[in-house]
């Protein structure tokens, strides 16, 4: 008899293509899971995953089985979810999530506000990068997710949260000298710094600064925006920084910030989910008070560490 249970394990091991990474996402033991894998291919008499040295790979007909997987978990996701429905609004279990360049800095703003407003809700949060999170999404592994959007994105219903506009953070000498207001074409390609590749903010700075190949920038693979500022803060580099980062209270001296000459680059924040879910209205009110909260941020980029008033 297949189990909800093995079908979640073949998605983890077809999103990770390695078993250790698999099981880990699962909170399992990597035995634990392969033999999970194995009781299911024997019950369908198909090879679904192709063992590699240091990885795996889903076979062709375990490609077919994970898209039906997906399905099914998504599916016994929203029953669950219409049953905690019918308890009140956001009540129960709910999967949040949301992409490390936004996770660290709305969640301080939001979480608080969020336990005093509904206080039967059980957060659970899930920070990832964009890919695997759509993915998760599709699949039912997360309810709703925070993250701005690809152009290219499976069907998912959303609605936006607010728009992060992107200011230039230098070292503090650095950016005294520069407009109020600067180009694009002002930064050096080498000056630029950047999360590693697989990061939406990587794509979103590039996208904007156009003339600047990817080749050519400074090598840094920094997986957290802290890490970037602090090469920033010690005169190693620019980069471009969410509104964001500065609304949750970035206070370093030792960082300039300047705004872009209309139009200035932003990413839309959204919130979006499967429209099978039967939680619409509990979406609804979360995405409300994530604005709220985002309006409401203390910290006015206008005023923090030296960047000139929007206008």
């Amino acid at each position: 008899m297949i189990s909800l249970r093995q079908l979640r394990y073949l998605l983890a091991l077809a999103e990770h293509r390695h078993f250790g990474r698999a099981a880990e996402a699962c909170r399992v033991t990597q035995p634990a899971l392969s033999t999970q894998i194995r009781e299911l291919e024997t019950f369908l008499g198909v090879t679904l995953v192709e063992r590699r040295p240091g990885g795996a790979e889903v076979t062709e007909a375990g490609a077919e089985i994970v898209g039906r997987a997906t399905r099914i978990i998504a599916a016994v996701r929203d029953l669950e979810d219409h049953a905690h429905r019918a308890q009140g609004l956001l009540v129960g279990p709910l999967t949040i999530g949301i992409i490390p360049s936004i996770a660290p800095y709305l969640l301080p703003i939001c979480l608080p506000e969020l336990g005093r407003r509904f206080p039967r809700l059980q957060p659970r949060l899930r920070e990832t990068q964009t890919a695997p999170l759509l993915a998760e999404l599709a699949s039912g592994l997360v309810d709703v997710a925070v993250l701005a959007l690809p152009d290219e994105r499976p069907e998912l219903e959303a609605v936006e949260l607010f728009a992060d506009r992107f200011l230039l953070a230098a070292a503090a000498g650095e950016a005294a000298g520069l407009p109020a207001r600067v180009e694009p074409s002002a930064i050096a390609a080498d000056r630029l710094l950047l999360l590693e590749e697989g990061h939406c903010l990587r794509d979103q700075a590039l996208a904007y600064c156009r003339r600047i190949p990817a080749a050519n920038l400074a090598t840094l693979g920094a997986t957290s925006l802290t890490t970037v500022l602090q090469m920033v803060a010690a005169g190693h580099g620019v980069t471009l920084l969410p509104e964001l980062v500065v609304r949750a209270g970035l206070d370093d001296p030792r960082i300039g910030l300047r705004r872009f000459r209309a139009p200035e680059p932003l990413r839309l924040v959204s919130l979006a989910w499967r429209p099978t879910s039967p939680r619409h209205k509990d979406f609804a009110a979360l995405a409300q008070l994530i604005t709220a909260c985002w309006q409401g941020a203390a910290r006015d980029p206008a005023t923090a560490a030296g960047a000139p008033a929007a206008g």
